[in-house]
């Protein structure tokens, strides 16, 4: 059941191994961190696998190198994606030292290489990353208007930020204008898809970044949550 829910990501051998290893380890230390409300393995397989893999389906990941995901939180979509493409250079930035010490763990267990975790808050930019990465991604951080200032300074300039969301975005993206335009970003295609089992609906919002942010983004995440832009 499990190996035909990510079939169509056409998983080798070894890819399906490491997701095995993956759910198993996400269980045992669920128990420790509290890394998630899913433990189902069904639910976990297409909530947290799936879902983070088809983010393949909104950007080519073959024509890219550098990959950054904020708040990966259990690693989601970094690990799944760097499973699948090994020629990525993940960055992972989670602010949780717990969530970082179970990544860390993970990355060894599954012997992914080229994957670098950073244990901070991700307005707390650290200048080489500015302005330095293909992709950026967040799943489940925060509120659009809030997540663009917090991610879209860590994308270069024609890259591109694809923000992983439910199906009720449409209100977030409309009170995000402000930030798109003050951010010199622009929503590029916004994909659609459903979850296998009737598990949902999602979307992904492609933001591709125009031009260079404004050293003075991110401010705070306390200035940011009292008036975002």
């Amino acid at each position: 059941m499990m190996l035909k829910v990510l079939k169509e990501f056409k998983l080798n051998k070894k890819q399906n191994e490491q997701f095995e290893k993956y759910f198993e380890f996400l269980v045992l230390e669920n128990k420790k961190y509290n890394l998630t409300s899913i433990t189902d393995k069904d639910e976990v397989y297409i909530k947290h696998f799936y879902d983070s893999l088809k983010v393949q389906d909104a950007y080519d990941l073959t024509t890219v190198n550098t990959f950054c995901d904020i708040g990966s939180g259990a690693g989601f979509p970094a690990i799944p994606i760097k499973i699948l493409y090994p020629h990525l250079k993940i960055t992972i930035i989670e602010p949780t030292r717990k969530r970082c010490n179970f990544l860390t763990e993970l990355v060894k267990l599954l012997e992914l290489e080229d994957v670098e975790i950073i244990n901070d808050r991700s307005e707390n930019i650290k200048e080489d990353l500015r302005d330095s990465f293909d992709i950026v991604t967040a799943r489940a951080v925060a509120s659009l208007p809030v997540l663009l200032e917090l991610t879209v300074p860590y994308v270069k300039v024609g890259g591109h930020f694809l923000a992983l969301k439910g199906i009720s975005y449409e209100d977030e993206l409309t009170s995000a204008k402000g930030a798109v335009e003050k951010l010199k970003c622009d929503v590029d295609n916004i994909y659609n898809y459903e979850l296998p089992n009737d598990l949902g609906s999602r979307v992904i919002i492609d933001f591709k970044k125009r031009e260079k942010t404004n050293p003075k983004y991110p401010r705070s995440y306390a200035v940011i949550k009292k008036k975002h832009l």
